[in-house]
């Protein structure tokens, strides 16, 4: 229902006019490797995963797919495309990690990431992630941006064995 989007978009301008207690830009974007795995080199993608991210009519803030599955050792592009009205991230991480950023991106909604498995995008915008999956497990990719998460902008990245 189009009520729920107005009303997302309401949340959204209220939190981002909220006031920062910490500003600029989350760095870490060194390339060490990560519980969810590392950056990747572009001559070396085995595949592209093509990301989509958007609100519904019903209000939602969602990811197409809303599930990814990969093989350890891969290394993925991830052409990631906001066709959203908002402004979206694209995180990749251990769902606790990714909680724990969302609490810290809760306390300054004006953060920008410098992070290799991360990219914040503007509507209509598109950007790439390249990354290699170390290891095995069950991660996650969000939207941490205030109230999207919430919002349902998030799902399950499963890493397998080859």
């Amino acid at each position: 229902m189009l009520n729920k989007l107005i009303i997302a978009a309401a949340f959204a301008s209220t939190v981002i006019a909220a006031p920062a207690f910490a500003g600029g830009t989350h760095a870490g974007g060194d390339n060490k490797e990560m519980a969810v795995g590392k950056p990747g080199k572009a001559e070396a993608v085995d595949q592209t995963i093509e990301i989509t991210m958007l609100e519904t009519e019903d209000g939602d803030m969602i990811f197409e797919p809303s599930r990814i599955e990969v093989a350890k050792g891969e290394t993925i592009r991830f052409a990631i495309d906001n066709e959203g009205v908002l402004e979206h991230e694209f995180v990749i991480g251990t769902p606790k990690a990714n909680q724990k950023h969302k609490g810290e991106m809760a306390m300054s909604a004006d953060m920008k990431h410098a992070d290799p498995n991360a990219i914040r995008l503007d509507e209509g915008e598109d950007g790439d992630i390249v990354w290699t999956f170390t290891k095995t497990g069950k991660f996650e990719f969000a939207c941490l941006i205030p109230g999207h998460y919430e919002m349902g902008m998030h799902g399950p990245l499963i890493v397998a064995a080859k």
